[in-house]
């Protein structure tokens, strides 16, 4: 499978997806078109994706569409208010995915993009909260490493630490 699928992370997240939503199922991802919508339609989804609107501003977005499920696979780690666009998510089921909060490592910040950095870096227990605080019900949930190959001490704990930290939940 990782041979057809170019990075691990989207490998690991399409087979959550498919366990928990198989496809065909139509989907409102959350985040502008990106390769991992194109993934997911070469395995059987309808994708729409939002268009780059702040989230934060108009949490009201994604209630546009009626569809089978929401996905955000690492969207709320940018957002300031999380809650606020998971209270308005009308569909009963979401796929998400987040980058965990690492001991080691501080939080992201882009260089280059003034908008893409990381306001929330959650430990799972923390996620697991917010979801729960704003309506919805943790049915499965599933975490994986990001090894890079390079040599040093964070280089080796990324072999062994969880990074991403994947969610189905339904309300």
């Amino acid at each position: 499978m990782y041979t057809k699928i170019p990075h691990k992370r989207y490998a690991h997240t399409l087979a959550f997806l498919q366990k928990v939503l198989p496809a065909p199922a139509t989907i409102l991802d959350l985040g502008i078109r990106n390769p991992f919508s194109e993934i997911m339609e070469q395995h059987g989804y309808t994708v729409i994706n939002t268009e780059g609107e702040d989230l934060d501003l108009l949490p009201e977005i994604v209630k546009n569409h009626k569809v089978d499920a929401v996905t955000a696979f690492e969207i709320f780690e940018h957002l300031l208010a999380p809650f606020n666009v998971l209270r308005a998510i009308e569909s009963t089921k979401l796929i998400a995915t987040i980058p965990l909060d690492l001991w080691f490592a501080k939080a992201y910040r882009s260089k280059t993009d003034q908008w893409d950095r990381h306001y929330h870096e959650f430990e799972d227990w923390q996620f697991d909260w917010l979801l729960e605080k704003s309506g919805w019900e943790i049915q499965e949930k599933e975490k994986w490493t990001s090894p890079i190959d390079k040599i040093g001490f964070r280089p080796i704990l990324r072999k062994f630490t969880p990074r991403y930290y994947a969610v189905f939940a339904t309300k």
